[in-house]
């Protein structure tokens, strides 16, 4: 096969996710050259952290020399279904990356393309290659257009891959040239020897974090209609919903806890099933109910680093499996608590699809939206940390005064002339907030804003025809109405804020569209 090209790159941690590399053994860098289609294949799943599937791929090259490159950021987005998205995609990926890049520092010199999808029913490897020839071309003609040509484009099928880049007639194998076989390479034995996982595929990943739709979840669900009964009216009652935080994190402290001393097993789905046996359905239902209030799930974001993070991210995984049938809003919180402490303890890749989850499940989950993007930005998870920390040193030091205080969370006013910069300065957001009682896009019917000040509404489910029987988001009074994605021109102020509250400036990016997964 043709030597089209040529790229090198240090298999440390930055070249993974965009972080600084952390200290290991040995300050050694792995230099890894690759020179073929062949070995830029295998490289795919190193480079990306897992192995991609119905996605399209573009990896940047920086400080070329004659025909050499360094890998730089990645961005991966889902292929659309439809064809005629197909150029809006590829022009919203290359926009992407190259922008992201520059933001910064190092603009790309150049790229590889990848395109990756499995045969469908009565389909081959070679189909697949000759049905994404036109995408894989967009992609090509995207980054052309911003003067950052691609070098390579390959297409991924059934253990076999194509050039489409060959520039000699007949070189290349009609039926495409078989994959190494996985962990053989240089290069694997490169990315082992620098401590870099390759996980299974994106699919196994979201798995862990969806609801049951095993025999289960009929008696969870019972088990969320009668907290639900239990805990809504003493979170609408002032005087006794900080109660009913501090029994949510009185709960959550003790589980977490449990999962702490849990003896260890091997393996995700052995690990997953062990956590579901140590959480009750009432004890999950709950913390699922609790941690819709927007102060409990900030209070309880402070479980993110040393021996807490862990667990805590067990225990958020095993909530969002708990948020069945009717409750799938009800994720939203625990997904975005997951997304944020993997963010934490430096797995992007989890945080990003946890963050994307919670957004599937409530579009308007300003929390989340907010920890996409700062995440795809590749900014640092620190201020975050921090704004975190000093809330909970002032909640500790402020006492039971703060706690039993009924004034209104949340207070709008005019914009100071020269804000305070806030946490997450530099995250955009928009909020498609509604007046109660008017429909979304989605035709499901707006509910009053809660607590968490972030939009609620009440749904009717598909589960044999069924309705929830209660809603179970709480309501609040007009004074805490607004939130703090109100349109406007106005500027959030809160008692306490939290990463949830942070001020954002700025508006969406003008595809209105979700941003591709970026790393680098």
């Amino acid at each position: 096969m043709t030597n089209h090209s040529e790229a090198t790159g240090p298999f440390e941690n930055d070249d993974m996710s965009g972080q600084q590399p952390s200290a290991g053994p040995a300050d050694h860098v792995t230099q890894v050259t690759l020179r073929t289609p062949a070995e830029l294949a295998d490289a795919l799943p190193y480079l990306l952290g897992y192995r991609p599937e119905d996605s399209m791929v573009l990896v940047a090259l920086h400080d070329h020399t004659g025909r050499r490159g360094r890998f730089g950021g990645r961005a991966r987005l889902g292929i659309p279904a439809a064809e005629e998205d197909w150029e809006a995609a590829a022009r919203q990926l290359a926009r992407g990356l190259v922008t992201g890049s520059e933001r910064r520092g190092s603009r790309p010199e150049r790229m590889v393309a990848y395109v990756c999808q499995e045969p469908g029913p009565g389909e081959s490897g070679r189909d697949v290659k000759r049905r994404l020839e036109r995408l894989a071309h967009l992609m090509r003609t995207e980054c052309g257009s911003l003067d950052v040509p691609v070098i390579e484009a390959l297409c991924i099928s059934d253990g076999r891959f194509w050039s489409y880049c060959c520039p000699v007639e007949g070189c290349c194998p009609e039926d495409g040239s078989p994959m190494g076989l996985p962990g053989t390479s240089v290069l694997a034995a490169a990315a082992t020897y620098a401590g870099i996982q390759v996980r299974g595929t994106l699919r196994e990943l979201r798995a862990r974090l969806r609801p049951w739709e095993t025999g289960a979840a009929l008696e969870q669900e019972v088990a969320l209609d009668a907290a639900g009964m239990s805990l809504v009216p003493r979170i609408l009652d002032e005087t006794s919903r900080q109660k009913v935080a501090e029994e949510t994190l009185d709960l959550a402290e003790r589980i977490i806890r449990r999962y702490r001393t849990a003896s260890p097993v091997p393996g995700t789905h052995p690990a997953d099933a062990r956590d579901d046996n140590l959480l009750a359905d009432d004890e999950a239902a709950t913390l699922i109910l609790g941690l819709q209030d927007r102060t409990t799930r900030d209070r309880a974001a402070a479980w993110m680093e040393g021996d807490d993070a862990g667990p805590a991210l067990r225990l958020w995984r095993a909530l969002a499996r708990r948020c069945v049938g009717p409750y799938g809003e009800h994720a939203a919180a625990p997904l975005t608590l997951a997304g944020w402490v993997a963010w934490s303890m430096g797995d992007e890749l989890e945080a990003r699809e946890a963050l994307a989850m919670a957004l599937a499940a409530d579009p308007d989950y300003l929390f989340a939206r907010l920890l996409h993007q700062a995440c795809n930005e590749g900014l640092d998870p620190e201020a975050v940390r921090r704004c975190l920390r000093t809330d909970s040193t002032r909640r500790t030091t402020m006492g039971t005064a703060e706690l039993t205080d009924p004034a209104p969370r949340t207070t709008l006013t005019a914009p100071p002339q020269a804000p305070e910069p806030a946490p997450a300065a530099g995250i955009q957001a928009d909020d498609h907030s509604a007046p109660s009682g008017s429909r979304t896009g989605r035709q499901r019917r707006r509910r009053a804003r809660t607590a968490d000040g972030e939009d609620g509404r009440q749904t009717a489910h598909a589960k044999g025809g069924r309705r929830r029987r209660a809603d179970t988001r709480p309501r609040t009074s007009a004074a805490e109405s607004s939130g703090p994605g109100t349109r406007g021109p106005v500027t959030t102020h809160t008692r306490g804020t939290g990463p949830g509250e942070a001020t954002t400036g700025g508006a969406r990016s003008d595809t209105g569209r979700p941003q591709p997964e970026e790393n680098g």
